[in-house]
């Protein structure tokens, strides 16, 4: 069974045979989205995102194909995921792949492809914003204010020396 975060759009994944990484592009449809209010950027990854879901399609150089001159360019073609979560299931009947999930490539014949970072980043809402204590958000940045103009308080700052 799988843990960890869920992947999504924009997660970084990297071939232990490849030269650098690249991203991680949903080719599966669905509705379900991670991490974000809008449903828009950050779809999740699913089992079913095989083929070449990647931005660049490549991870450089293949190690696993030498030619006199060094190696033949990485051309990916994933076909299967492994280490899913099998407990859920999205609307398009993909199982969800975690930070844990690997990747088959056929020139590798066994997961090589791995998820070096999940994707998900933070992305604060005006509503957190209105619901957040101004006190408590003072403390932790004091040269931030959620409501107030700046300029009054660095006015005062610089008067006070």
């Amino acid at each position: 069974m799988s843990s960890g975060k869920i992947v999504c759009q924009g997660a970084l994944c990297e071939c232990k045979y490849g030269d650098f990484p690249d991203t991680l592009k949903i080719v599966s449809k669905h509705k379900e989205y991670v991490n974000e209010s809008d449903g828009s950027d950050k779809m999740i990854a699913t089992h079913l995102d095989v083929g070449q879901p990647f931005e660049k399609k490549t991870f450089g150089q293949c190690k696993l194909q030498p030619t006199p001159g060094g190696y033949k360019p990485c051309q990916v073609q994933l076909t299967q995921w492994q280490d899913f979560y099998e407990k859920v299931a999205l609307s398009n009947g993909g199982k969800v792949l975690t930070e844990e999930s690997k990747a088959t490539c056929p020139i590798a014949g066994a997961p090589c492809i791995t998820i070096s970072f999940h994707g998900q980043t933070a992305s604060p809402t005006s509503k957190q914003k209105e619901q957040a204590d101004e006190e408590t958000h003072a403390m932790l940045n004091p040269f931030a204010s959620l409501s107030a103009p700046q300029q009054d308080k660095v006015e005062h700052l610089i008067s006070a020396e």
